[in-house]
């Protein structure tokens, strides 16, 4: 029999479950599959694995597309076309998880194309979760990856000559954004890949999750991390329960922005447990938010995180610190681009 103390306890915990289980993300009903991702060029990862989904395939090859696909492209943040650490060397970050908690990841590599399939190789032929720096090179290279000579594109050396001459880290929130935002005034559209080559800092990643026709999930998360970072920095997009985090029987999530700050509180982690207790996705990352913001409300103010999550049900959402944070949504009657709610709005449209 329960005693009086124990029956409040669980009515307690019961009290989420009653009033967030039937919320749905924008009003839309669950469906699968449908695969989320973060920033405006989520659009075109998600059409890559939309191309696996829409044919039955498995979550986990659709997140591993978007990221290749991303990963391929010239880009101020992501691949081997991203911003240099302050040595003049890209080094990359990713992760991948599936349906059966199996992941892999890979930290600080260099001169590898797909740190996303190096992961995934780690996942699933190692007894490891995670490679660093020479030895995740040297695993790669060992398993048929090639190795890529670094040539930094003309905008990414520009920004770094730049940034040689004060050699300041000073990171300028949501700067992707503001550039989009002109950009897309100017008639140039809003997926163009974004450089800044007066050498601001730019620091933000792509990351990804999917629920099947099946009903399992997946993510995936790439990044070339900190512009002009401390060489071997590694950050929250390598790290299981940090930049990504599944569980089948929840959901999953996926973070955004300034890393250190993600990791502080194992951030996607924390986003799947709020989802456990019955909180809709939306509510889950803006409860990560507000922890992030109550451990130093003046620091927050100065940086930027976003979370993404999706929920074995196919709802999602997201919240950020700063206004500016937006993500992408596909599935069999939607394709669109949502702009996160946000903690702070400090003047970036």
């Amino acid at each position: 029999m329960l005693n009086r103390r124990k029956f409040l306890q669980l009515s307690t915990l019961a009290t989420p479950l009653l009033s967030f289980k039937n919320v749905l993300t924008n009003g839309k009903a669950p469906t699968k599959p449908i695969v989320v991702s973060t920033w405006n060029n989520g659009k075109e990862v998600n059409a890559e694995a939309w191309k696996i989904l829409s044919n039955n395939g498995r979550a986990l090859d659709a997140v591993e597309a978007g990221a290749r696909y991303v990963e391929d492209t010239i880009d101020c943040c992501i691949g081997l076309g991203g911003y240099p650490d302050r040595d003049g060397i890209v080094t990359l970050d990713s992760c991948i998880m599936d349906e059966n908690a199996n992941c892999g990841s890979v930290g600080a590599i260099e001169q590898i194309k797909h740190p996303i399939s190096v992961a995934r190789k780690i996942m699933e032929t190692t007894p490891h979760i995670m490679l660093v720096g020479d030895g995740a090179q040297q695993f790669a290279l060992e398993n048929g990856f090639e190795k890529q000579q670094q040539v930094l594109s003309d905008p990414a050396k520009k920004a770094y000559d730049n940034w040689l001459k004060k050699s300041e880290y000073k990171p300028e929130i949501n700067i992707e954004n503001k550039e989009a935002v002109e950009k897309s005034k100017k008639g140039n559209g809003p997926f163009a890949p974004q450089y800044f080559d007066d050498g601001r800092i730019n620091h933000d990643t792509m990351g990804l999750v999917a629920l099947d026709a099946s009903g399992n999930m997946s993510g995936a998360v790439t990044t070339s991390g900190m512009a002009f970072k401390i060489h071997g920095r590694v950050g929250d997009s390598a790290i299981i329960g940090d930049g990504l985090f599944v569980d089948n029987e929840v959901g999953a999530a996926t973070s955004s922005g300034m890393g250190e700050e993600v990791m502080r509180i194992c951030g996607t982690h924390v986003v799947v447990e709020y989802m456990r207790q019955g909180y809709s996705p939306e509510v889950a990352c803006k409860k990560a938010i507000e922890r992030i913001i109550h451990r130093s409300e003046e620091k927050a103010k100065k940086v930027q995180v976003g979370f993404l999550a999706l929920n074995n049900k196919g709802e999602y959402g997201a919240y950020a610190i700063q206004k500016g944070f937006v993500f992408a949504v596909k599935s069999n009657g939607e394709e669109k681009i949502y702009p996160a709610k946000y903690f702070y709005d400090l003047g970036v449209t």
